[in-house]
């Protein structure tokens, strides 16, 4: 007797797949990245994720201007062979063109958020702030859990655009309060209360 296959795993071109590949094959499972011309699954997302993509969207829809937008789970087209799905993104309102729209393009995002997760450790702390900021795009927020109390930690970066790297700007436990990209003011133990 021989097993079926219930799904066939996509065999991927020689060079990899590009991000036309990853807008346009079929079934792929959502929020399906392409980081290097390789597709990533993400894994089911905890519930101290979800929660903290909650809090922080809420927060910025809260005080965003109107000439930008927030964002969650979109995939931003950074070059042919690199299109991540941050958690959350804060884009240029212009870029937003129809609700049947799936990506932006790099160019429009001002700040990607990560939430960390442990299948997703080594990619929201070093690949893809690695691409965010050499694509350019000005501010990055990494949300980790604190290991004490299980709140979140929000770690924020600024780009430096001579050497197309983050540089740390603050950490923050209890209250997110920032001046840029816009003035921000969010309760960080809220979560507590969702």
């Amino acid at each position: 007797m021989t097993a079926e296959i219930a799904h066939p795993w996509p065999v991927p071109p020689q060079d990899g797949y590009t991000v036309d590949d990853l807008l346009t094959l079929p079934d792929l499972p959502p929020h399906t990245e392409l980081i290097d011309g390789s597709l990533v699954f993400v894994s089911p997302q905890r519930d101290f994720h979800t929660l903290v993509m909650y809090l922080l969207e809420r927060g910025l829809r809260a005080t965003v201007p109107a000439e930008l937008r927030v964002r969650r789970e979109m995939t931003v087209v950074i070059d042919k062979r690199n299109g991540p799905e941050p958690d959350i993104s804060v884009v240029h309102a212009a870029a937003v063109r129809s609700l049947d729209q799936t990506y932006f393009q790099v160019r429009d995002v001002l700040l990607a958020v990560e939430v960390v997760s442990p299948s997703s450790e080594a990619r929201d702390r070093d690949t893809k702030p690695h691409k965010y900021a050499a694509a350019g795009i000005p501010h990055f927020w990494r949300v980790e859990m604190a290991s004490t109390d299980l709140q979140p930690i929000v770690q924020v970066f600024e780009l430096d655009k001579e050497s197309r790297t983050y540089v740390p700007t603050g950490t923050y436990r209890d209250t997110l309060k920032l001046s840029v990209p816009f003035d921000i003011d969010i309760d960080l133990t809220e979560i507590n209360q969702l």
